[in-house]
């Protein structure tokens, strides 16, 4: 029984260790390194290839509108092609004016690297990276239908600030600093299209807005579309520690009400492609700590108040194999003499749980702790508390760490209670085994009757390590996927949490006390088991080399209580079993 319990034990580690190198290197998001593509569009013109939308085939570049008659716009304003710089508390973007496109958006929060000056770069348009958010109005008399090409706003001037935002009340009676960029477009037959960006001082959703004047003598017939456009090229954000390079997932994602979460692997979005109907849907592009969304919004028109509408989700691959994925509108009537506003909210920036939440119906899901989230979210929460006292997201592990030990602690003392009498009972085990050793049924009922004596169960030692480790693996998802936790120190040499200790001090800490807590054990009989037992912190300190500093961290502190608990159960078994025994002579 005694062997069983040891190889179920082993076999639990093994697991564990199994379980982390498949966390490292999951194959749906271990992208292969390949080669960033040459895009065949000049810095930030990212509409010179787009077709029209009337006679485009499948796998270009704007989706396809729902009309049945070959009409489109020929109209364009001659405009200047600078682009409008918009900066927040925030972001530092910039705005084409052909389209209206989103070509380029800096994190102003959130560095490039760690101890960078530079901002994180989220959308890029040049000639070694394509990643943008596109939007504007096809269909009938779209102008993103045109056959002379896409729309070029005039804009009233090129930069925007703070300083230009207006107090406003937002849906909440909450006092907002408002920044606006509107665009204008007018048609040779009296249609004025107004596309409005709309900014707010502290947040990081974008509302885009298209209102129609249809100043005309016929009715107006469009709709809007919303997509993100992406290469192949790699996640910028990756983390790259050697063999253990991070592997998260980088591809497109979608929700509706019914469906909160759904992953696209760039490979699929042809094959596999997405093709919904929904009202309170979602479309996003999605990497390591950031995502790129659409939210679809509300139509407005002139004869009642803003109503959701159902949109429709779609991804494809362009002709020169881009990636895209985005959403459409019903057609939108507006008759003449009468005003409609279609709008969708454009979210570019970190995975904050609580934002993506309240923004759309599993949109928050896109932080992906994996099959494990009831646990991970339920730990990202108590370190979200922690860090709320005390500031420092190490200080937080720490903390609880202790908490989960604290809660575990019943359980585990019944574990480490029978391991210590197994422990107390190791002489006697070894004078039966050379007493019985020849005679092995023999040796398993003196062995049975010994442990039903002492009242010791020799599988209980596989309970500590079993609790551990969904705990263990929930706690690595949380610290790879809460940007909260990106780049943010502790003291002394750890200054990144999220990244691996860089001079491997934790590791050889956590060795040293699982080697020391492995002293505390009942030592195994067979001489076999007995030098794996002894090799398994070697083997645990190499694998965590590699591993965030902060769930060593976790580690090392979840062994120095166990230590602890263990000694404390160990003293107390052994003083119990002397009174036992001189109480009998």
């Amino acid at each position: 029984m005694q062997q069983w319990a040891r190889i179920a034990i082993l076999g639990a580690m093994f697991v564990v260790a199994y379980l982390l190198i498949l966390a490292w290197q999951k194959d749906y998001g271990n992208v292969e390194n390949q080669p960033q593509q040459q895009a065949a569009v000049v810095s930030h013109d990212v509409s010179a290839d787009l077709p029209n939308a009337q006679t485009a085939v499948a796998g270009s570049d704007l989706p396809q509108a729902n009309v049945t008659t070959q009409q489109a716009t020929n109209t364009t304003a001659p405009v200047s092609q600078q682009l409008i710089s918009v900066q927040t508390d925030l972001y530092h973007l910039w705005i084409s004016p052909k389209g209206g496109d989103i070509v380029r958006v800096e994190l102003l929060n959130h560095d490039k690297n760690k101890d960078s000056d530079e901002p994180f770069v989220m959308l890029e348009s040049d000639a070694e990276r394509t990643y943008v958010a596109q939007s504007g109005l096809i269909g009938l008399n779209g102008p993103d239908s045109s056959r002379n090409g896409r729309p070029n706003y005039e804009v009233e001037k090129t930069s925007y600030t703070l300083a230009d935002a207006k107090t406003v009340k937002d849906k909440d009676g909450n006092t907002v600093k408002t920044v606006t960029v509107p665009m204008a477009f007018k048609t040779a037959d009296g249609v004025e299209i107004i596309k409005t960006f709309s900014f707010t001082q502290g947040e990081y959703p974008i509302v885009v807005n298209h209102k129609v004047i249809n100043r005309s003598s016929q009715p107006w017939q469009g709709q809007m579309f919303g997509q993100i456009k992406r290469d192949n090229s790699e996640d910028p954000g990756k983390s790259d520690q050697g063999i253990f390079t991070l592997g998260t997932f980088l591809g497109g994602a979608w929700g509706t009400p019914d469906e909160h979460y759904n992953k696209l692997k760039f490979d699929n979005f042809n094959e596999e492609k997405l093709s919904v109907d929904a009202t309170g849907g979602w479309v996003a592009m999605v990497q390591h700590y950031f995502v790129s969304a659409w939210v679809p919004g509300e139509i407005k028109l002139t004869q009642n108040g803003g109503q959701a509408y159902a949109a429709k989700l779609e991804s494809r691959k362009s002709a020169d194999d881009m990636n895209i994925i985005g959403f459409t509108s019903p057609a939108i009537n507006v008759p003449a003499g009468t005003v409609a506003e279609v709008d969708a909210t454009f979210y570019s920036g970190p995975k904050i749980q609580s934002e993506l939440k309240d923004l759309a119906t599993g949109l928050n899901q896109t932080v992906d702790y994996g099959w494990l989230w009831p646990i991970a979210k339920l730990l990202f929460l108590g370190l979200e508390f922690f860090h709320g006292i005390i500031g420092n997201w190490g200080w937080a592990i720490i903390l609880l760490t202790v908490l989960v030990k604290l809660i575990l602690w019943p359980l585990s003392s019944k574990s480490y209670r029978s391991m210590a009498k197994m422990r107390v009972i190791a002489p006697e085990m070894q004078r039966m085994k050379e007493e019985f050793g020849e005679d092995r049924m023999r040796f398993s009922q003196e062995m049975m009757a010994l442990y039903k004596r002492e009242q010791v169960n020799p599988l209980s030692g596989c309970l500590p390590l079993l609790l551990q480790m969904p705990i263990f693996l929930a706690l690595y998802w949380v610290l790879m996927e809460s940007v909260e936790l990106r780049h943010a120190p502790w003291l002394l040499w750890i200054q990144d949490l999220s990244a691996m200790d860089p001079w491997f001090i934790l590791p050889l800490l956590m060795g040293l006390t699982m080697f020391i807590q492995q002293s505390l054990n009942p030592q195994p009989t067979d001489p076999m088991q007995a030098k794996v037992f002894k090799i398994m912190p070697v083997i645990f300190t190499v694998f965590l080399l590699f591993f965030p500093a902060g769930l060593v961290l976790y580690w090392i502190v979840n062994n120095l209580i166990t230590i602890l608990q263990q000694g404390l159960i160990n003293k107390a078994v052994a003083k119990e079993r002397e009174q036992r025994e001189g109480s009998s002579q």
